[in-house]
């Protein structure tokens, strides 16, 4: 059973709830980080809460949701480890798992609808990373850039 993270401030509150609402291939645990209703709350707190969790291995990958997506990747690259990116088309959310080992995806709830970010979800978990070592090597890079700060 895969161990997913997923959280959201106010603005994604709905949009999380359906989600895991959602069925997708294989079983799937969510771990819900909240919000837990649509009081107005800080993105950058979940989106710590989330790169936290998946630095520490409690769950493989994210789905962190804010109003554009914008400012919770944001937020959350700002931690080693982790890359996020908001993605709003399905290529995007399986080719950067495949050639980036994107382990947080970013949604604006905002901006997509709750059967867009379903497709997103499901092409962002059934992907996997290539390890073709031109993906590892521009992946080395990056960690690189991280031991710089």
């Amino acid at each position: 059973m895969k161990k997913i993270a997923i959280a959201s401030d106010h603005a994604g509150f709905l949009l999380k709830e359906y989600l895991q609402k959602c069925s997708y291939e294989g079983a799937i645990e969510w771990i819900d980080l909240g919000a837990h209703d649509e009081q107005p709350s800080d993105y950058p707190d979940f989106a710590k809460a989330m790169a936290i969790t998946i630095k520490n291995k409690i769950c493989e990958r994210g789905i962190l949701i804010c109003g554009s997506g914008v400012g919770a990747s944001v937020a959350a690259n700002k931690f080693s480890g982790i890359r996020a990116s908001v993605c709003h088309d399905t290529y995007s959310a399986h080719q950067g798992v495949e050639h980036d080992d994107m382990n947080i995806l970013v949604l604006g709830a905002r901006v997509v609808g709750f059967y867009l970010a379903h497709e997103l979800v499901h092409s962002f978990l059934k992907a996997s990373f290539s390890e073709d070592p031109r993906h590892m090597a521009r992946l080395l890079k990056i960690r690189s850039f991280e031991e710089l700060l």
